[in-house]
C-alpha cells in the first residue's frame, strides 16, 4: 500500500494506526488527517525518539499494510 492509498482511506486507517502507537490519542491522529510528515512528527514526539526512527517506524508499517 502505498501513502497515496492510506491518505485516501484516513478515518478507516485509525484503528491501525492506534494499534501501532498506542500513545497517540484520537486528536493526534485527527490532527494528522493523512499527512504523513505529520504522522512522523506525532510519533516522533509521543515517544521521545528521533525523527529518522519516527520516520523509519512509519516506513515499516506502512510495508507491513
Amino acid at each position: 500500500m502505498n501513502w497515496d492509498q492510506i491518505e485516501g482511506r484516513w478515518k478507516q486507517m485509525r484503528g491501525d494506526i492506534k494499534s501501532q502507537w498506542g500513545r497517540l490519542t484520537d486528536d493526534d491522529v485527527d490532527q494528522v488527517d493523512g499527512q504523513r510528515d505529520k504522522l512522523v512528527g506525532r510519533v516522533q514526539e509521543a515517544y521521545g525518539i528521533e525523527r529518522e526512527e519516527a520516520d523509519r517506524q512509519v516506513r515499516d508499517w506502512i510495508e507491513k499494510l
